[in-house]
């Protein structure tokens, strides 16, 4: 049993079992690529085709399993996770991707929610016009 000591101080044994239960952690992430999709200079399936070989799970890629799930909706990609997953590992492959396709110069990841980046043309402001020098 328990000692007078232990007693005195309100232990009552060892918590119920239940009690450590972990609930289920599940992330979503998105990522909404309409505008370069809608424009011809980004293909959305081989972006998602792109993504289910780099992502690692476990150390090695291609290891998707039932843990990750990856969908194409339209032109939104929408990344679901059982496992912990990093949002910022998301964007950090997408930006592999638009370096490997050349696009990183004209588009860029942008967070417009907690769970969502979109991919968003730079914005070019001020043309250079008042630059032009005619020397005789």
């Amino acid at each position: 049993m328990y000692s007078k000591h232990e007693m005195a101080k309100g232990y009552h044994g060892p918590p119920p079992a239940n009690v450590h239960r972990k609930k289920k952690l599940i992330n979503k992430f998105f990522i909404e690529c309409r505008h370069p999709v809608e424009d011809g200079i980004m293909d959305a399936a081989d972006f998602e085709s792109y993504l289910r070989e780099r992502i690692k799970v476990n150390g090695k890629t291609g290891n998707l399993g039932n843990n990750v799930i990856l969908e194409l909706q339209k032109t939104k990609m929408c990344l679901t996770a059982d496992i912990p997953f990093s949002k910022r590992y998301l964007k950090y492959l997408t930006k592999k991707y638009l370096k490997k396709q050349s696009l990183r110069d004209w588009l860029r990841v942008v967070a417009i929610s907690k769970d969502t980046y979109e991919l968003r043309y730079f914005q070019i402001t001020g043309e250079e016009s008042g630059h032009s020098t005619d020397e005789e």
